[in-house]
């Protein structure tokens, strides 16, 4: 369930972690993940597709579909809010908005009052964009806003769960994630995508990582530069996702939070439990 994780040679800065795809020698099939060449365009309406393609797949062959991630308007948009990716892109608009700043942009955003505003994922360039793009035509089109806030279609039943640390653990694993793959592949990832022939344009359109790690090897920024501001945007971005997953509770989406106090058996145990449960009442 990630915007990034679908590009293939965009590993370590996505944090695919394939290694960890195997349990006793026995290796875990996963979906969606390395079907893009980095530079192809993906869009929550063709996530929508693919999910429900591998969704049934995995339902025919009498297996449970683990949805896990990553980018959370992609739960949203399959659970509750499923109208908003069916509107049409507007190249004009988005020409228009180019030369903007991302604060300009913001700003933007803020003054479209829409349905759609508290929704918005805007933790990239792209995903700012395309909010302004969904506003702009709720607001031309009120007729269409006021379909999509009566609908309810929820095509899944899932049973949910979080991970939500106390913010001081999760600020200390993200700045050492980040000091990890410093040194350890990232830089040389994007380095090696920018050699195989994209455009600086192109990395910098998918954001955090890629944005800056890109303008330091264009010499845009110092390496002390890049990391300082790229730690930075990465913890705003967390936050960020924990508003957006409060947004979806109070939405109607419950989420089971496991206890970060418990140990890897007592949080198995529990989504056992919770599946279970789910399965007897279906």
């Amino acid at each position: 369930m990630d915007s990034r994780q679908v590009y293939r040679k965009m590993d370590v800065g996505t944090g695919k972690d394939l290694d960890e795809y195997q349990v006793g020698g026995k290796a875990i099939p996963y979906h969606l993940i390395d079907i893009l060449d980095a530079g192809e365009k993906y869009n929550i309406s063709l996530f929508k597709k693919d999910f429900q393609q591998e969704y049934q797949k995995i339902i025919h062959q009498n297996q449970v579909p683990i949805a896990c991630g990553g980018t959370g308007f992609y739960f949203y948009a399959l659970l509750k809010s499923q109208g908003y990716t069916e509107i049409p892109v507007n190249e004009k608009l988005r020409e228009s908005l180019e030369d903007k700043t991302n604060e300009e942009l913001r700003t933007d955003l803020i003054q479209l009052e829409t349905s759609y505003l508290d929704l918005a994922d805007t933790s990239t360039r792209k995903r700012l964009i395309r909010a302004i793009e969904i506003s702009t035509y709720l607001i031309r089109h009120p007729e269409t806003e006021k379909l999509i806030s009566e609908a309810s279609s929820f095509e899944y039943s899932p049973v949910i769960f979080g991970l939500n640390p106390p913010s001081e653990i999760r600020r200390e694993r993200i700045s050492r994630r980040l000091s990890y793959r410093l040194k350890n592949g990232l830089i040389e990832e994007v380095e090696s995508l920018l050699k195989s022939g994209l455009e600086p344009e192109q990395l910098i359109y998918y954001g955090l990582e890629y944005k800056y790690i890109t303008e330091y090897l264009t010499s845009v920024l110092t390496y002390e530069e890049m990391a300082k501001k790229l730690e930075t945007e990465i913890h705003r971005f967390s936050k960020r996702q924990m508003t957006f997953f409060r947004k979806m509770e109070k939405d109607g989406i419950a989420i089971n939070w496991l206890d970060h106090l418990h140990s890897e058996e007592e949080n198995i145990q529990q989504i056992i439990q919770a599946y279970n449960l789910l399965t007897q009442t279906n």
